[in-house]
């Protein structure tokens, strides 16, 4: 299992926008690339696809950006990996020989351990509360 750029990129943005999350306040593509060092390009496209996965709105014009569809504590890890890159580990098919299909049973419990990890971790702690990275002398 390897973690995309996309995927990671998808999560930073996603953490800005629940920090806005209930002000009234939608995100723009600039302010997001800016702050969570996303090529702005990239982030236009990881953007629709989480509009079309359901995880943001969008709204349009002078006044437009985007929003969570959903409050950040609905949203977990797994919605993410799902929406950008589909399962969290594929298999390859190939469950021949003598030692196939018990790979096949070891690859399946670790995928379900992933899905239930992934579904326990929410967007809500994404998000770095201001002056939790302070330190004091």
């Amino acid at each position: 299992m390897k973690i995309s750029v996309k995927v990671d990129y998808a999560c930073r943005v996603l953490a800005e926008m629940a920090r806005l999350h209930g002000s009234g306040e939608l995100a723009q593509i600039e302010q997001l690339a800016r702050v969570e060092a996303v090529p702005a390009s990239f982030l236009a496209q990881i953007l629709g696809e989480l509009r079309n996965g359901g995880l943001i709105i969008s709204k349009r014009g002078i006044q437009g950006g985007y929003a969570l569809a959903r409050s950040p504590e609905q949203i977990s890890l797994y919605d993410i990996m799902q929406v950008i890159d589909g399962e969290l580990i594929e298999f390859s098919g190939n469950f021949q020989g003598r030692t196939g299909r018990r790979m096949k049973e070891i690859w399946t419990e670790l995928r379900t351990g992933l899905d239930q990890q992934a579904r326990v971790i929410t967007l809500d702690t994404f998000v770095t509360k201001v002056g939790s990275a302070m330190y004091h002398i």
